[in-house]
């Protein structure tokens, strides 16, 4: 990818309908507190459909892990469970700290939902930039593909926008008239059923969502139980 101009590219593939998802690591051994936030804004700047965040980790096993034990780089006291790349770091970072890790990881998620709104959303004006670029297309099979796919758009996706338009408004204006302005195009694309199910459904769609917000404030988790099983070799 070295000299790709990683940015135009996403942008042309977003305009076949095709989604992407965008992955960053964080505090990679040139990272610095002084330039990871320049390279998380570059990241967010590709307005991938998803993107996720992960923190530069050696994991138990690899090279990487065997390079930083040899160094006497990595911690002691961190929990095994804990080494999955969301969380801290496990091992000492030239630049950064481990609870600064943490930190800078936290604002790369939320500078991209900031900068970029939800992936659901995203997601949308993907569908629909594919749609208009292929809904005539010559061969059948394309077509049939897109057909498929926007049953989904006119219907249960813009009934989700219409309660994320209403939902960002309290928080960010811009991503809400951003939301705003893709369900008018859904519209004009699908006529008046497609407003019909969003004013229909929405409301119902939020209702359920606040109900959900409340339960999982109250403690409320969807954590499953563990299980554990063992086998006698003897």
């Amino acid at each position: 990818m070295e000299g790709a101009r990683t940015r135009a590219l996403t942008s042309e593939v977003r305009e076949h309908g095709i989604r992407v998802l965008g992955s960053t690591i964080v505090g990679l051994e040139h990272h610095t507190k002084d330039n990871v936030i320049d390279e998380i804004e570059h990241a967010v700047a590709h307005g991938t459909d998803f993107h996720q965040f992960m923190l530069y980790t050696p994991v138990p096993g690899t090279p990487l892990y065997r390079q930083m034990s040899e160094q006497g780089r990595m911690l002691d006291d961190v929990d095994l469970a804990d080494v999955h790349g969301q969380f801290k770091f496990n091992f000492r970072h030239a630049h950064i700290s481990r609870e600064d890790s943490k930190r800078f990881l936290d604002f790369a998620f939320w500078r991209d939902f900031e900068r970029n709104g939800p992936s659901v959303y995203r997601i949308c004006r993907t569908m629909l930039q594919g749609w208009r670029r292929y809904k005539n297309d010559p061969d059948a099979r394309v077509r049939e593909r897109f057909h498929r796919e926007m049953k989904k758009l006119g219907s249960a996706y813009n009934a989700a926008l219409w309660v994320m338009e209403r939902e960002f408004a309290r928080v960010n204006e811009k991503v809400s008239q951003d939301i705003h302005a893709l369900r008018r195009e859904v519209e004009k694309e699908f006529g008046f059923a497609s407003r019909v199910v969003a004013n229909t459904f929405g409301p119902a769609l939020m209702w359920t969502t606040r109900r959900e917000e409340r339960r999982l404030a109250s403690g409320e988790t969807y954590e499953p139980p563990m299980i554990v099983e063992r086998t006698n070799w003897a």
